[in-house]
């Protein structure tokens, strides 16, 4: 049985008659939304935006699904990477994109990129979030509430995304990310790697080009998902390439990670080697490194149909 919710929906919470079953926790997480948003519309303050203000333009799907949480693991100090269940089959996504995150309890959305393939969820019924510790309401329930079987709400979205179809042109990847902003970007990653090997097993599936990542944080502590990046550099060598940059490195760097690092920001030079007319360039990080590596790819000629970007500072 479905129904729709019986009270007004304002366009960002509005999910579409007979898409919803009937769930009161869902309603409520809804309702808490709603209440959210009023009251902070009302609100005359120099406040940065919310997650829902700040996409208000972007790309949503109707349908919100329910998901609990499977596995909590650290990925970093500061960043709690959950595994979360989803059983609605209408439930996809694009790699690069995010879910708002809706929170029993917790009447702020949250709005956080999507760390997995799609590959994943159509394989297991699973997609995984890396959430930094931060005062905001829905990171702070992650680090300081959330457990195994936790049950929260998702609802995809934004227009940030790589997904090419198999007939599409051949096309290199460059991947710039700063800090957590690399979540989209190893998703885009890890999507990437499923088509190559659909294309070396199959035969068929569109044909991937290169992909380039280049990440930059403060130190190596910092560089979330490091093995998996480099284990994907190894499993497709020359089609995958990683090349990660500090700024306050203190300690000595492994031996491992050594042939990898580079201290210093990202720079024109490191970028230059891969301008072409069949690349395209995706970034994502905090608000200032995007603007700089957008000024300098526009300096090195690329066009900005080919630059795409995800602030989320």
């Amino acid at each position: 049985m479905v129904c729709a919710a019986v009270f007004a929906i304002p366009p960002l919470l509005r999910s579409t008659a007979g898409v919803l079953p009937i769930c009161s926790s869902i309603l409520h997480l809804k309702h808490a939304a709603l209440c959210y948003c009023t009251v902070n519309g009302n609100m005359k303050s120099k406040r940065k935006p919310d997650h829902l203000e700040r996409t208000a333009h972007d790309f949503r799907q109707e349908i919100i699904s329910k998901a609990k949480v499977c596995g909590i693991t650290s990925e970093s100090e500061t960043v709690k990477r959950l595994r979360l269940a989803v059983t609605d089959k209408e439930f996809t996504f694009k790699a690069g994109q995010w879910v708002d995150f809706f929170i029993p309890g917790v009447a702020v959305v949250g709005g956080f990129s999507i760390c997995s393939s799609p590959g994943l969820l159509q394989q297991e019924g699973v997609l995984e979030l890396a959430v930094k510790q931060t005062t905001h309401p829905p990171a702070h329930w992650v680090h300081t509430q959330c457990t195994l079987g936790s049950e929260v709400a998702l609802r995809v979205g934004g227009n940030f995304f790589f997904d090419p179809q198999p007939a599409d042109a051949p096309a290199n990847l460059v991947l710039v990310a700063g800090g957590v902003g690399i979540n989209p970007l190893f998703s885009i990653l890890l999507h990437v790697a499923d088509l190559q090997r659909t294309r070396e097993n199959k035969g068929s599936g569109y044909k991937m080009g290169t992909a380039n990542l280049f990440y930059c944080a403060k130190n190596t502590h910092e560089l979330l998902f490091r093995k998996h990046i480099l284990g994907l550099t190894n499993t497709f060598p020359g089609r995958i390439t990683c090349s990660f940059h500090v700024t306050k490195q203190s300690s000595p760097i492994c031996e491992n990670l050594q042939p990898y690092i580079k201290e210093g920001r990202i720079s024109a030079d490191d970028l230059e080697k891969h301008i072409s007319t069949d690349t395209l360039w995706y970034i994502c990080g905090p608000p200032a490194m995007i603007e700089s590596i957008s000024k300098v790819l526009a300096n090195l000629g690329v066009t900005q149909d080919k630059i795409f970007f995800e602030k989320w500072w």
